[in-house]
């Protein structure tokens, strides 16, 4: 079968697991690139013309960069499952896959014959991972969904932004995001269920399912007492002061989590009498009158830079920080060491933010470029059919 030591592929816990992805543009593709950074193959099949992601841009060189980032390493051949020629191919690929993933809307697969009911009856042991807007079940399980949609229809948009302005979208793709994370998760529960009982299991995911899960502490409080919550801006709703904060010359985030940090930041500022006021004495407390204490933050924090604060909180131990550009992010210095910029085809690129000993140790910061659209067609055909008559 395939070379285990071809350049496409890293050394990691996933190694020998091989994924046919199916998906496309965002969710789908995410999850398998973190497969893939932990160590599986994934040969992506495309439709004929390809992913719709190759053709948004940034361009290099006529190549999506969009695309490159979430398909970076990954195999690609182009076959219409509609036709009997380049169905028969997928079934030989299929036969030798451990993975299935797809983001379709839900039927999608069960018109063309591929179907969860019809694959685990062929193959007992493959594992079939779908992502969707709505997941497999339910009343609105056939709706077409799309990252801002989810992001509405889950409630994060409510809590995002500031009060009485207009809602503000997040400003990453979080509800394709989320779900690429969770299906990869339920990806790597099904590995180990498979290697215990040799059973191959099918994974729902929903993206509004998991814009739900996320929103574990507004919608806990909602349960809770029955308020709905709202955007607070830059402050926490239930920890304060855990806030951005206005200085000279820039805001900072300030963290102050518990009493004992609250303290701390009191000392750094220069206003230990804040620490020692009964009426600032706990979050509780602190919290119902969080924007008067903002207000007194603010007023010490005016009459230095940024710089002169950071420094001032970091010596007294309160977790805080500037609000980074994406610049300033990706060359903070813990970012190159930890290879969370890597080059791929002369592409730089955010690597992998799970590190598994001792593999992680070998990460070099390389990785194989994206595929060429079909690029592997006639090496697969080769290979996947030279398996099917051993």
């Amino acid at each position: 079968m395939h070379d285990s030591a071809s350049p496409r592929l890293l050394a990691g816990p996933l190694s020998g697991v091989v994924i046919l992805d199916l998906s496309r543009i965002l969710a789908g593709p995410y999850c398998t690139l973190l497969l893939h950074e932990q160590g599986a193959r994934v040969i992506k099949v495309e439709p004929p013309g390809g992913d719709d992601s190759r053709a948004y841009g940034p361009f290099r060189d006529g190549q999506s960069l969009y695309f490159a980032a979430v398909n970076r390493g990954k195999e690609s051949i182009v076959l219409d499952l509609k036709q009997a020629a380049d169905r028969a191919a997928f079934d030989r690929l299929l036969a030798g896959a451990d993975v299935l993933v797809e983001n379709f809307r839900p039927g999608t697969m069960e018109k063309l014959g591929l179907g969860w009911d019809v694959l685990h009856a062929r193959h007992p042991s493959l594992i079939y991972a779908a992502a969707s807007g709505f997941g497999h079940t339910g009343p609105e399980s056939t709706r077409p969904a799309y990252d801002m949609v989810v992001q509405g229809l889950g409630g994060i948009l409510s809590v995002t932004g500031h009060p009485g302005q207009k809602p503000a979208r997040i400003g990453v793709s979080v509800g394709d995001l989320g779900a690429g994370i969770y299906t990869a998760l339920g990806i790597c529960a099904a590995l180990y269920h498979r290697e215990r009982t040799s059973e191959g299991t099918k994974i729902d995911v929903s993206m509004l399912d998991c814009q739900l899960s996320l929103m574990e502490n507004p919608a806990m409080r909602y349960m809770a007492t029955g308020a709905v919550p709202g955007p607070m801006g830059g402050r926490h709703a239930t920890i304060t002061p855990f806030a951005i904060f206005e200085t000279a010359d820039k805001p900072i985030v300030i963290a102050a989590g518990n009493d004992g940090l609250f303290r701390r930041m009191c000392a750094a500022l220069g206003r230990p009498d804040w620490a020692a006021d009964p009426s600032l004495a706990t979050n509780d407390l602190r919290r119902e009158s969080a924007d008067a204490l903002a207000a007194m933050i603010e007023a010490v924090l005016a009459q230095q830079p940024a710089a002169h604060w950071l420094a001032a909180l970091d010596a007294a131990g309160v977790p805080a920080g500037p609000i980074n550009t994406v610049a300033e992010a990706l060359a903070h210095p813990q970012v190159g060491p930890r290879h969370m910029v890597v080059e791929a085809g002369g592409v730089r690129m955010v690597g992998n933010p799970v590190k598994v000993q001792p593999f992680a140790e070998n990460d070099n910061g390389v990785r194989a470029p994206a595929p060429r659209l079909d690029g592997d067609r006639a090496a697969l055909l080769e290979e996947f059919a030279a398996a099917d008559a051993v």
